[in-house]
């Protein structure tokens, strides 16, 4: 089963899913799309790395900036007919922002094929996956024209990825609310 993690900007969201990956399972693999490109990122990845390290719970590393549906396809298929591992992926418009720059001259198609990938990887997955995203659309319209695309872009891999995981929880405050549960279906 899958799960989508939201919220905005330090709302709590990857605190909560780490407590959901220690509750439902005894170990996890950890996959930051995040890439240190200055001293303070590479400090707040590293106040993360410690965080987890002190929780007590056995957490599995990996960075995966670009190649994060190839990644999951391959964890799923090496567990056929066993257990899966839970894994949490943090997070989802990290990788869509490495994927934007990386084709930032690229037609959206391109962008969209990557996302239709990430779609694809997630419903194959045969275990627990917890996925993070940052809720882009309740910001200003950004003045630019690569904000306002990746804002688009954010916004329907949001959607697309919401629509497949069977629960969805929006942090805010550091309060987790389940959204599927309370969905009003027209």
């Amino acid at each position: 089963m899958s799960v989508l993690v939201t919220g905005g900007a330090r709302s709590g969201k990857s605190s909560f899913a780490e407590r959901l990956c220690m509750q439902r399972s005894s170990e996890a693999w950890y996959v930051a799309t995040a890439q240190a490109y200055d001293d303070e990122m590479r400090e707040r990845i590293r106040m993360h790395q410690q965080g987890r390290e002190e929780a007590g719970y056995l957490w599995h590393t990996v960075e995966e900036p670009l190649a994060l549906p190839e990644w999951i396809t391959r964890m799923g298929a090496s567990h056929t007919g066993m257990s899966a591992p839970t894994v949490l992926v943090d997070c989802l418009t990290l990788w869509l922002t490495n994927i934007l720059l990386a084709h930032e001259h690229d037609p959206t198609h391109v962008i969209q094929g990557h996302m239709d990938a990430l779609i694809s990887a997630v419903e194959s997955y045969p275990g627990l996956l917890v996925l993070v995203t940052n809720e882009v659309g309740d910001g200003i319209v950004p003045e630019y024209a690569l904000g306002r695309r990746y804002r688009d872009l954010a916004g329907i891999l949001n959607q697309r990825i919401a629509a497949i995981c069977g629960e969805v929880f929006l942090v805010t405050v550091g309060i987790a609310i389940e959204l599927k549960s309370k969905e009003y279906r027209l």
